[in-house]
């Protein structure tokens, strides 16, 4: 990766690995806007948008993608971790992504990748991002006790607790990505690097990739 290009870092993660931390404090130290599918998800709602409204934008005069960014900006200052974690045990358990969600969200990612270098923490993103020819796509991963640990911190759960919304998030993630993109997040062929965060601060995860980039 390039970082004198325009370039685009998608980060991959299993829940509770750290993976959303690391690439924000990974956007912060580059200088670029962050996203991931949290954010994504409440701009979608508050524009409305499907894929024929995101070719009327495009094809409009006004710089809308600019307003979508600066708007993402705003809103992702009020996403803390906690948020995070509330929506992902509240929504993502029981998130229903249909072909064309699937389709609006692929092309938000890929017109902001268009207006400026970022970091893109989803699902999908080594896919959406395969022929980009600036892209660094990362995995990072971490045993179960781990991330159940992790998890029973952030969100004051009991291990039990924490252990379900793991492993339902982890079947949905992997069959989400199955779906759209015919292959599996765990296969290392689909990222130029894999980390383990066990043992790790988020900080020194970040750092890792921030040597890897050079």
């Amino acid at each position: 990766m390039d970082k004198n290009q325009k370039y685009v870092i998608t980060i991959n993660r299993e829940l509770g690995s750290g993976g959303r931390t690391v690439g924000r404090i990974l956007s912060e130290k580059l200088g670029v806007p962050f996203y991931d599918k949290a954010l994504i998800n409440e701009l979608k709602a508050k524009y409305n948008l499907s894929t024929n409204e995101i070719e009327k934008l495009k094809g409009s005069k006004t710089n809308w993608w600019r307003e979508f960014i600066n708007t993402a900006m705003y809103l992702g200052q009020g996403m803390n971790e906690v948020w995070y974690y509330d929506r992902m045990a509240g929504q993502e358990t029981h998130l229903v992504t249909s072909s064309e969600m699937f389709e609006v969200e692929k092309e938000i990612l890929k017109n902001v990748a268009e207006e400026e270098s970022c970091v893109i923490a989803g699902r999908s993103g080594f896919s959406v991002f395969k022929d980009h020819p600036n892209h660094l796509s990362i995995l990072i991963q971490a045993p179960l006790e781990h991330r159940i640990q992790r998890i029973m911190r952030k969100q004051n759960l009991s291990h039990e607790e924490a252990e379900k919304i793991i492993k339902k998030v982890d079947e949905m993630r992997e069959n989400y990505v199955k779906k759209y993109t015919g292959t599996s997040r765990y296969d290392a062929r689909n990222y130029d690097l894999v980390i383990c965060s066990e043992g790790k601060t988020e900080e020194e995860v970040a750092a890792l990739i921030l040597q890897y980039i050079g």
